[in-house]
């Protein structure tokens, strides 16, 4: 693993220090997320809901608003289609839940993954009006491309409203209104605050808007509505989606985080109970991608995931607490299927595509709702681009996760004429081509890969954000760090190095797989450290090296206790 660091200018760095009242080394992370000026760094230190930005300003945002006023105010009836990730599911739930307060009563449909596939899909739409036509049709986290499904309900005679942040290259719908910030390319400047919404995000500014133009007319609910208690939905769609927690999204996460800790959704609580999250716990990003989020997929992944959103959207507590327990259920075998397939996917990559800088993985056998769990495992593992493909009759079908600095809409787009379908964000794609194509597409992807991002992508990297010494770690670092939450996707946990350690003791090995370890300070106190997966790179004793570490609160016992985490070590120069 390479260590990089890029020095700053010392004086730059205490000037900033001086003018924010924060810490050297504060002051060095905030020039790092580009945060020189005080005013800016102090924004991004205390993401307010005052800083959202006007809805109004979203493209189409105020015409989908008003057609809403029009529906709350005839009591017409309104279906709502919601992908079945956790964007999709927590962008229904929240749509779902703003409008029954506001006296309608929307049905809900999510498409399953192998009678419908993915999106707006014919037989989805088919099954959701088994019940009836509705005035108004909703899709949500899907829909940007569907000129033929969205032309088939106008000829049935209904308005439809698509809400969708996926990239695509190709044209948007003609019809309806459709709310997707990037076809709206035209309006230039990657900073706008509604450009890297996720779906969640963008329904909440839609209900923003909504109440707005409802306040406008002293719609008496309007007047006194809390949006911001939906932020909770939002925090989780968000942060699962893996859209930059930056801006506008750091601003909805953090004060969303902030709510689930005290959330009183029950359906919510029930889920964080099965989860082994506490009542009261603080909630970080990592419960959300690698407890909650993972439950509310795997409804999706191996059954309906419509289970999910009853389940967020329910007020009956022993209903809740009986689908968390069933979703925990799902989640345990979903566990067990993508052990199998990643153990598999490790062993062909091993045998064939050790070399190769974007890697395609495809297998008939394997689950096509667990692929992507998969492709985000061995990205990871690798640090390499990969699309695992799974079975669906004629074509090969599945997703795609890459690593940062690699755009994966831009390489898809150089490989479009061997897919199918294929829809996204430059870090999370779903893709479908027929299997007779598989062997030149992956010929090409990686072709397109090796062009994004040069020839040494596969060698892992990890870059040194502060150099600090042992007498430095202590609460008031720790007490900065937290305003830096919530960590993700644009804005990294940082990593800080420590120069000259001597450990005194050979680190204590558990499970085969991890060690502890810890370091004196300057007053003989020594903090505890854990390296995890490291125990075949155990650090010598009695001579000096030099730590990457990440910095975390350990809670255990109800105790919180100060830990280092070591990413890596290596012999001091």
């Amino acid at each position: 693993m390479r260590w990089f660091y890029k020095t700053l200018p010392t004086e730059d760095i205490a000037s900033l220090s001086k003018s924010t009242g924060v810490s050297s080394v504060m002051a060095e992370l905030l020039m790092r997320s580009g945060l020189t000026q005080a005013e800016k760094a102090g924004t991004f230190l205390n993401p307010t809901l005052a800083g959202l930005s006007d809805p109004f300003e979203v493209p189409r945002l105020s015409d989908a608003a008003q057609r809403l006023v029009v529906a709350i105010a005839k009591k017409q009836k309104v279906i709502v289609l919601g992908d079945y990730d956790v964007d999709g599911v927590t962008s229904t739930a929240l749509l779902v839940t703003v409008l029954r307060n506001f006296g309608l009563s929307p049905t809900f449909v999510v498409p399953r993954r192998a009678e419908d596939g993915y999106g707006l899909s014919r037989s989805a739409i088919d099954r959701a009006l088994e019940k009836g036509k509705p005035d108004l049709f909703i899709a949500l986290d899907c829909g940007t491309n569907s000129h033929e499904e969205v032309a088939y309900l106008y000829e049935l005679g209904m308005d439809v409203i698509v809400v969708d942040h996926h990239r695509s290259k190709e044209k948007p719908l003609a019809q309806g209104i459709l709310i997707n910030p990037h076809i709206h390319e035209d309006i230039s400047g990657n900073d706008i605050a509604w450009r890297n919404l996720c779906t969640a995000g963008l329904v909440f500014k839609l209900m923003h808007g909504l109440l707005k133009h409802l306040r406008e007319i002293q719609h008496p609910i309007a007047l006194t509505y809390k949006l911001r208690d939906q932020l909770d939905l939002v925090a989780m769609g968000t942060v699962a989606d893996l859209v930059p927690l930056t801006g506008e999204n750091r601003i909805m996460a953090s004060n969303g985080l902030r709510i689930m800790t005290q959330t009183q959704r029950p359906g919510l609580r029930a889920l964080m109970e099965v989860a082994g999250l506490k009542p009261g716990q603080e909630i970080m990003p990592m419960d959300i991608s690698y407890r909650l989020g993972p439950r509310i997929n795997a409804s999706g992944r191996l059954a309906d995931a419509a289970l999910s959103v009853e389940l967020m959207v329910s007020e009956d507590t022993r209903f809740c607490y009986e689908t968390a327990r069933q979703l925990d259920t799902f989640n345990r075998e979903r566990q067990d299927i993508e052990r199998q397939m990643t153990e598999q996917a490790e062993k062909i990559i091993e045998n064939h595509f050790i070399e190769n800088h974007g890697i395609v993985l495809f297998e008939e056998g394997w689950h096509p709702g667990v692929v992507g769990i998969v492709a985000g495992r061995v990205t990871r593992k690798y640090n390499r681009p990969c699309v695992v493909l799974g079975n669906e009759g004629d074509l090969a079908k599945g997703s795609g996760r890459s690593i940062e600095g690699v755009n994966l809409v831009e390489v898809l787009g150089k490989c479009s004429d061997h897919l199918e379908s294929w829809g996204g964000h430059p870090m999370a794609v779903g893709v479908s081509l027929k299997k007779t194509k598989v062997q030149a597409f992956r010929a090409l992807f990686t072709e397109a890969v090796m062009a994004s991002s040069g020839s040494d992508i596969a060698e892992q990297r990890i870059d040194i954000s502060a150099w600090v010494s042992v007498n430095q770690i202590k609460e008031s670092l720790m007490d900065e760090l937290e305003t830096l939450h919530p960590f993700g996707q644009g804005n990294p946990e940082p990593v800080f190095g420590i120069r000259g350690i001597i450990l005194k003791q050979r680190p204590d090995v558990f499970k085969e797989l991890h060690f502890r370890f810890s370091l004196p300070d300057a007053t003989g106190k020594k903090i505890q450290g854990v390296a995890w997966k490291m125990a075949k790179k155990i650090p010598p004793t009695d001579e000096p090296i030099d730590l990457a570490v990440g910095l975390h609160w350990n809670h255990f016992n109800g105790r919180k206790n100060l830990q280092v985490e070591m990413l890596d070590w290596r012999h001091s120069d």
